[in-house]
């Protein structure tokens, strides 16, 4: 068969990697904007209290001394960061987004490099993490979209899915020839560290190095140094002193209400995928064994258990069923037998990208603003929180604001407490109580002498709410977005 023009064949590889360095360029952009939305608050307020005390922060987000898992070896690093410098809290948050994101091109690189040495297959494997989605928005944490990944990129679930990705390369290239014990040593630390840092993307690096296991079909001798090095990772966790790791394992009943949404619209924002599973079929008839046809089932059986069980918060193992669907696709295009098979599969996944591109095109407002964008891509845009700086004149480190979930997300990042956690929060044992008081506090059939009392027991000196929620005893101060007034209290 005649090969290709090497002019055609140039411009083949260089489309895929032009078109991914741009996907980063777009991404980095992002990152000097930092758009707020999600957890961002609860991320910066980790590193409030860090700055504050490395030894003993509490709570992040309310005035108790209790652990949280948030208090991982990565915060803590960005911790350091800024207790050593001048540096703002969002500042050392874009500087973790550029570690974060460096870690997750090159974990892809070196991953995508053991199962292909074609020079285009991680820039293609790079595209479908980003595009190979659905036409419906889908933003979550340790999920690989483009506009969720935007969103997300300061987050340790972005740093911890890197770190999985060099752990897969790591273990695959380990269990393929002679490694001494200090690399599997290292291997151990590596899992237990990324379990520490995000434990949801945790469970999906586990399957991901579980699959790699069973496709390598290890001897004993190569068994015993991966038992060796599962209980280095093993010992990590158990001696992390900022919270108690194997508590979490009976936290789930907490989380499951706001998880439940992770099954529901499956085929709008993942219907793209189904392209991965068939590359994975085709993959699944060349080697049964294949890593990421394991990777793939293994994800499934987890996804499919939570839903069937109602455990919601397994369907954060959803990653374990998309990564490896979505680089079968990307791998397919270099690696089926022949060239006309490899371009119509091109064809298929190139159009399957576009669609996927256009569903997240509103990614682009993050970078030049809303009035900048087409029509039709402005309606896909959307509109980042504002935050709560216009407070920080008055409401100082640690005072403690009355405030509603929303405020209480954001709040915490500028230094101060908020009565109830904006976010569910396995070690606070007093959650429930605080949740009722704020409720309690803003209802409209609450007596001034409750709310008086409310405000004392829980030592709060500002209250963040609309023009109803004046009190005699409340003194206003400033007006924000939205009709919200913060009022101090006066003693």
């Amino acid at each position: 068969m005649r090969a290709a023009p090497p002019s055609t064949a140039g411009a083949g590889r260089a489309l895929p990697q032009a078109a991914a360095a741009l996907v980063l360029v777009l991404l980095l952009l992002v990152i000097v904007r930092l758009p707020w939305a999600g957890d961002l608050g609860m991320h910066a307020a980790t590193v409030q209290r860090l700055r504050h005390s490395l030894l003993h922060p509490g709570n992040p987000l309310v005035d108790a001394d209790t652990p949280s898992p948030y208090y991982s070896p990565w915060m803590l690093l960005l911790g350091c960061l800024a207790r050593i410098t001048s540096l703002s809290v969002f500042d050392v948050l874009r500087i973790g987004a550029l570690v974060g994101l460096g870690l997750l091109v090159t974990g892809v690189w070196r991953y995508v490099r053991t199962l292909s040495d074609h020079r285009v297959a991680p820039a293609l494997a790079i595209l479908c993490l980003v595009f190979l989605w659905g036409p419906l928005l889908f933003n979550w944490s340790g999920f690989l979209g483009l506009n969720s990944l935007a969103l997300t990129v300061s987050y340790p679930s972005v740093l911890a899915l890197g770190l999985s990705f060099h752990l897969w390369a790591w273990l695959t290239r380990a269990l393929r020839g002679e490694s001494g014990w200090g690399v599997w040593l290292w291997l151990g630390l590596l899992w237990g560290l990324i379990l520490l840092c995000h434990q949801f993307t945790g469970v999906v690096a586990s399957l991901g190095a579980l699959a790699v296991v069973i496709a390598a079909r290890p001897g004993r001798a190569l068994l015993l140094r991966l038992g060796t090095a599962a209980a280095m990772g093993v010992v990590l966790l158990a001696l992390w002193p900022y919270y108690d790791f194997f508590a979490l394992f009976s936290a789930g009943a907490d989380l499951e209400a706001i998880h439940r949404p992770l099954y529901e619209h499956l085929p709008g924002r993942f219907g793209l995928v189904l392209l991965g599973v068939v590359a994975l079929g085709l993959r699944l008839r060349r080697d049964r064994r294949d890593p990421l046809v394991v990777f793939f089932l293994l994800g499934v059986l987890v996804f499919a258990a939570g839903g069937l069980t109602g455990h919601y918060s397994w369907g954060r193992a959803l990653p374990a069923v998309l990564i490896p669907a979505q680089l079968a696709a990307a791998l397919e295009v270099v690696s089926a037998g022949r060239r006309t098979v490899r371009v119509g599969w091109a064809c298929v996944l190139g159009a399957a990208l576009a669609v996927g591109a256009w569903a997240q095109a509103g990614t682009l407002g993050y970078v030049v603003g809303r009035d900048a964008l087409p029509g039709a891509v402005a309606a896909k845009y959307r509109t980042p929180w504002v935050g709560y700086q216009w407070i920080t004149p008055w409401v100082k480190y640690g005072d403690v604001v009355m405030a509603r979930t929303v405020p209480s997300r954001q709040i915490p990042a500028y230094g101060p407490y908020t009565v109830a956690p904006g976010y569910p929060d396995v070690f606070l044992p007093d959650e429930a109580r605080r949740d009722a008081a704020v409720t309690r506090y803003f209802a409209p059939g609450t007596t001034a002498g409750e709310r008086r009392d409310m405000v004392r027991e829980y030592g709060v000196r500002w209250v963040v709410g609309g023009k109803g929620a004046a009190e005699p005893w409340l003194r206003q101060v400033a007006s924000g977005p939205d009709g919200q007034v913060l009022y101090q209290v006066v003693r």
